[in-house]
């Protein structure tokens, strides 16, 4: 088989799932998740930085014995990434999978022709 044939082959099959109804559909949903809890977790965090920076005593505040707010607050972080990252799992398997599955499928047929 001659070696051009093979990348205008994907070339096609790439612009036909780029193309495709569905591929933007992903892209739709990927960004409707992503950019909101994105940008939820970095006013979370950036609150953080700036009470540990300007609101010290109160990040001093003690909580449970030497617990203190700023002690929570960095707990939290890590427990919200999980929390994030546990969504964004659960969202792609149920709501971007299933898409992915097809498009990559079509993908392959298109490789075929």
């Amino acid at each position: 088989m001659d070696k051009d044939v093979v990348p205008e082959r994907e070339a096609r099959a790439y612009e036909a799932v780029h193309d495709s109804a569905d591929f933007q559909e992903l892209k739709r949903r990927y960004k409707n998740f992503v950019v909101p809890w994105t940008i939820t977790f970095m006013v979370w965090y950036l609150a953080y930085v700036a009470c540990n920076n300007w609101a010290r005593d109160f990040m001093n505040t003690q909580v449970v014995g030497h617990v203190n707010v700023a002690l929570v607050f960095g707990l939290l972080q890590f427990v919200s990434t999980f929390f994030i990252a546990a969504l964004y799992g659960r969202f792609a398997n149920r709501r971007l999978d299933p898409l992915a599955s097809g498009l990559n499928a079509k993908y392959k047929r298109e490789r075929r022709r």
